[in-house]
């Protein structure tokens, strides 16, 4: 057995539904096992009645859809015009005590980016450059789920298909060792488009960090343009 969570989107505030599920696990690093546990996963949301029309968000998919959603397949277009997977513009955004932003990892594949060994030797991580300035540490997906819905958007025939799904997993996400999700940030971005929010969340990015903390006790203290953008 495992736990995964699956995502649906919600009407209101927080606009996303966590249920974390117990299925059914197919043990090995096949692709073919992948699939056999997203099934698991998949069939025991319809039985618990959480969604009607789950979508698996990695690699892993069986789903050509899910795959191409992927962070590691997601491409964000720089100003250089050259493309790189949003898992790079992730990593090279972090901002850490005692280095980054690593911009040079833009250059590397996904999964270098993903383990360049300087993520773990630079300290505390004290925010993230973005496109505004810097981001801070909280809430914990504020960054990542920004980065992502702005780079799903600028793919509308990706943003138009997911509208057709009411649940989101991803097999790979493990809520113990990591906060950001690939499947969170789409349920993310359904909630939004579907309550009106999503153009003038798109639009500012103050508005966007004022909605996602509502209700939450965090610091917006550096929340401030103070640098030039990655992308």
């Amino acid at each position: 057995m495992a736990s995964r969570p699956v995502f649906t989107p919600l009407e209101a505030q927080p606009f996303v539904c966590e249920n974390t599920l117990d299925f059914k696990w197919h043990s090995g690093f096949a692709v073919s096992q992948k699939q056999k546990s997203i099934f698991e996963l998949h069939q025991t949301i319809l039985s618990n009645n959480i969604g009607n029309k789950p979508l698996e968000i990695s690699s892993k998919s069986e789903d050509s859809l899910g795959v191409s959603l992927s962070a590691f397949n997601l491409k964000v277009t720089l100003r250089s015009g050259k493309q790189v997977a949003l898992e790079n513009i992730f990593q090279a955004s972090k901002i850490f005590k005692h280095g980054g932003p690593y911009k040079d990892l833009l250059q590397v594949t996904p999964l270098e980016a993903k383990r360049d060994p300087r993520l773990k030797e630079s300290g505390d991580m004290i925010g993230f450059q973005g496109k505004d300035g810097i981001w801070p540490l909280e809430p914990k997906t504020l960054f990542y789920d920004w980065l992502y819905i702005n780079t799903l958007h600028k793919h509308p025939d990706l943003a138009e298909a997911v509208m057709a799904f009411d649940s989101f997993t991803d097999i790979e996400f493990n809520p113990i060792k990591s906060f950001n999700c690939q499947a969170h940030s789409v349920a993310l971005y359904v909630a939004l488009a579907k309550n009106g929010e999503l153009k003038q969340v798109l639009a500012d990015s103050s508005y966007y960090h004022k909605l996602m903390s509502e209700g939450k006790n965090t610091s917006t203290q550096n929340n401030k343009p103070v640098q030039q953008s990655l992308i």
